[in-house]
């Protein structure tokens, strides 16, 4: 038991990387999905086309692969240098925000005909149907997905311990290398942690998405 004990405050020494990785992460990521999202929506076929191979790139190799080529490859090709921390967010964003995309599109799409009909008869712009009508019964859609992927991304935080970033991953990897008898107790503390973090974000998402369905009628 003391194994464990003394192991929690190490862990604790990289839990504000894992929390900042994920918060840059989840607002790049939304604000990318909802971009691409659109992106895939618009009516010019140069930007449909660049937003499919943008979405078809990030959702068909590894994000493992990803982070290594940001990190490695990216400053030698084109002279771009960003930090660790940079590199984290903007992957983990952009690879999730690809497949969150998809979820912005299909909830769109999802939202009936009629209420595009219903708000083009009341004179309205295009811009004032998605704002005032379509939008906000596609985001009711969308939060149950985006909850998930949110999960997800906080998952996704323990691979920026293979570019060099100090989350609790990390950390415990380092711990375990020097303590080689306390494997069992720095990966078992990781998964407490983890799951710790995941049940707020949990908790949010469900709240918001009773909060989206207020005042909407079921069939």
């Amino acid at each position: 038991m003391n194994a464990y004990i003394d192991v929690i405050p190490v862990l604790m020494e990289g839990l504000d990387i894992t929390l900042t990785v994920l918060i840059g992460s989840a607002i790049f990521g939304y604000s990318i999905a909802f971009i691409a999202g659109f992106g895939r929506l618009a009516k010019n076929v140069f930007i449909r086309k660049f937003t499919t191979v943008y979405i078809e790139i990030f959702r068909g190799t590894s994000l493992v692969v990803q982070l290594f080529w940001f990190f490695y490859v990216l400053p030698g090709l084109l002279g771009i240098e960003l930090s660790s921390y940079m590199i984290g967010v903007i992957t983990i964003g952009m690879n999730y925000g690809a497949y969150m995309s998809e979820v912005v599109r299909g909830s769109i799409l999802a939202v009936p005909k009629g209420q595009y009909e219903a708000a083009t008869a009341l004179n309205m712009s295009r811009f004032q149907r998605m704002r005032f009508v379509i939008l906000p019964q596609a985001i009711r859609m969308m939060l149950p997905e985006f909850g998930n992927y949110l999960i997800q991304m906080l998952k996704a935080t323990s691979l920026v311990s293979i570019i060099s970033m100090a989350d609790i991953t990390y950390v415990g990897l380092l711990y375990r290398d020097a303590n080689t008898s306390e494997g069992v107790a720095v990966f078992t503390m990781l998964l407490v942690i983890y799951f710790i973090i995941a049940l707020p974000l949990i908790y949010i998402t469900r709240r918001l998405e009773r909060w989206a369905s207020k005042g909407v009628a079921t069939e």
